[in-house]
């Protein structure tokens, strides 16, 4: 490899979320700064929603079969 070409890596990186968490890594930077980490994201803490699409799908169904309905009605 050619010397003096590659970033100074840091071990010991520390990165801090906004949720106030902080842990370390391996990086090329000394710190970094990030919004939402393992601690706070919904899919790791069990906080997830999940949507009802099937809930979606069903009411839309019954919102076009009543619109069929009116149709006919009117002719």
């Amino acid at each position: 490899m050619r010397k003096n070409i590659h970033p100074k890596y840091f071990p010991r990186a520390t990165v801090r979320c906004a949720c106030g968490n902080t842990f370390t890594v391996g990086s090329t930077k000394e710190s970094s700064e990030v919004e939402i980490c393992s601690k706070c994201h919904p899919f790791y803490t069990g906080k997830e929603k999940i949507t009802d699409v099937a809930g979606r799908v069903e009411k839309f169904r019954k919102r076009l079969a009543k619109k069929e309905g009116l149709k006919k009605k009117r002719k």
